[in-house]
């Protein structure tokens, strides 16, 4: 599986220069044979693979984000990349188990690729995402986990939440527009 997600992660076209050098310094990362999958505690090893997976109705131009309690920001649901799982696959596991919806065949992406230290509580370790969108109708029910996250609510591309905003939820939203799914089909 580390082939597979070195290839996924290769064909990514950067959006700017700093997305670039993060895609470098992962490639390199993959390639030097370090431990890339989450196996003990949240910090084990210190840098790991994440996928996150937001919910977008691209009719509407909207997306689901996640009042992540840990982190204190509004952020799309997401999960560590378990040892050999496709990032895919665990969007769509994540989607489920996070927010009761199944997207299997609704994913876009990776979008983005982020390097992120983590914020909040909990051992501070280093996030290397992958951000995927599901195509979804905003009217479909959704299931938080209320042990992880205070709230869900949909938000306008344009009229997203103020300073808890996760700082890389900006760019993921300047890439859906390129990823909206031919005639808007949406899981519901």
């Amino acid at each position: 599986m580390r082939a597979e997600t070195r290839a996924l992660i290769a064909a990514m076209a950067p959006g700017d220069a700093a997305e670039a050098a993060d895609l470098r310094y992962v490639l390199d990362w993959i390639d030097s044979g370090a431990r890339i999958w989450r196996e003990g505690g949240a910090a084990d090893p210190p840098v790991h693979l994440v996928a996150y997976v937001a919910p977008v109705d691209f009719a509407r131009e909207t997306l689901l984000l996640v009042d992540h309690r840990k982190a204190g920001l509004w952020l799309p649901p997401g999960g560590h990349i378990e040892p050999g799982e496709a990032a895919e696959s665990t969007a769509a596991r994540e989607a489920e188990e996070e927010l009761g919806m199944d997207v299997r065949g609704h994913l876009r992406g990776p979008l983005l690729l982020t390097v992120t230290r983590t914020v909040g509580a909990g051992p501070r370790h280093t996030d290397v995402s992958l951000w995927f969108a599901a195509a979804v109708d905003e009217h479909a029910p959704v299931r938080i986990d209320a042990g992880e996250f205070a709230a869900a609510r949909w938000y306008a591309w344009n009229g997203l939440p103020g300073s808890r905003r996760g700082m890389n939820v900006d760019p993921f939203v300047a890439r859906l527009a390129g990823a909206a799914p031919d005639g808007h089909e949406e899981a519901t």
